[in-house]
């Protein structure tokens, strides 16, 4: 297997040289990171052939999955994102064992005022969807004081989280905070909920080495080489490293795009050890994966990320981290055109 031929199958497995609708993307990809839903819309939109910004939220839910982070997936997947996060804690109102949050300094709710809160919480839910600021008033309503506000409300999740992570609600997969009730689902064992978006892995976005797997879910090598013994995979070694992945009837034929605009956060760069990528030089890594933890979009072109780009109303700004030629600089505006059709400008820095 040559460079090529690696990139060739990743970046078809990852739907990003023939697409694919989105709903296959979406559950493919094991979602898509979304700390700013403008990088998951983003994503699927490079991928798949039916979104548009209107109707892109159905179908689609926000919550906390892989690696602890935020994620747009397929609402039919709930079951196996969520419960991988508190196994036999599913929609269960008790809060009286220790976790992660009930275990900081500055936690104010008792397990009793936890489960208050959060019977209030799921009470305004069934009555409609709520915003995150309409559920903190309900709550303050009811006698929630400052200090347990900070707590079910905490930036970084909270309560509300720990709601979210036993199926009780999820983020609406759109800009604005809203939160709504989750649908009743059979819980899938801890271990087969794993096993199956490891699958999903090995089949979508490999080939890929066992350090890539460990990197992109968080987990250990011994952890991964636990799921390669249960999986079907093929393997091939390259340059001293072995890469994995599932066949599934795929045809590898297509030659790389000439420029793709990569979402912030894209599955591309997250696939894969980032110290290990073969699409982005070493020299270039801080310009992409910064030291506060944003993960840039990249400019892909010619398979190597040249640059990172922004968009504010119809102008596309590219910042280029080499000289290119000035063929190059016309691949990407003629990209940026075909992308977006309120573009004005291309600019390069």
């Amino acid at each position: 297997m040559t460079t090529e031929e690696i990139r060739i199958r990743q970046m078809t497995n990852q739907h990003l040289m023939r697409k694919a609708e989105k709903m296959t993307v979406a559950r493919d990809l094991c979602g898509m990171q979304a700390q700013f839903m403008a990088n998951a819309l983003h994503s699927l939109r490079i991928r798949a052939h039916d979104v548009d910004a209107e109707s892109f939220g159905q179908g689609l839910v926000k919550s906390w999955t892989l690696r602890g982070t935020m994620h747009v997936f397929a609402e039919d997947d709930l079951p196996l994102f969520l419960c991988c996060q508190h196994a036999g804690h599913y929609r269960r109102n008790v809060w009286d064992e220790p976790s992660f949050w009930n275990q900081r300094a500055d936690w104010a709710l008792t397990p009793e005022r936890q489960a208050y809160f959060t019977q209030a919480i799921l009470d305004a839910l069934a009555q409609a969807p709520r915003t995150r600021e309409e559920l903190k008033e309900l709550c303050r309503g009811q006698g929630m004081t400052q200090p347990e506000a900070e707590s079910m409300f905490h930036p970084w999740g909270g309560g509300v989280r720990e709601m979210c992570d036993r199926g009780f609600m999820y983020y609406a997969a759109q800009e604005q905070k809203i939160f709504r009730l989750a649908p009743v689902f059979e819980p899938l064992p801890e271990a087969d909920a794993r096993l199956e978006i490891a699958r999903r892995y090995f089949m979508h976005i490999a080939p890929a080495t066992i350090r890539d797997a460990a990197y992109f879910f968080g987990a250990t090598q011994r952890q991964v080489k636990q799921w390669l013994d249960a999986l079907p995979v093929t393997s091939a070694v390259f340059e001293g490293k072995t890469y994995y992945w599932i066949d599934h009837g795929l045809s590898y034929d297509a030659a790389i795009p000439d420029c793709v605009f990569l979402a912030g956060f894209d599955q591309l760069m997250l696939g894969y050890e980032k110290k290990e990528s073969l699409y982005l030089r070493q020299e270039h890594l801080r310009q992409i994966f910064n030291l506060a933890g944003i993960v840039m979009p990249g400019v892909l072109l010619h398979g190597q990320v040249a640059g990172r780009w922004k968009k504010q109303g119809g102008k596309v700004s590219v910042l280029l981290f080499d000289s290119v030629s000035h063929a190059d600089r016309r691949i990407i505006s003629d990209a940026a055109a075909m992308l977006w059709d309120d573009l004005t400008a291309v600019e390069f820095e």
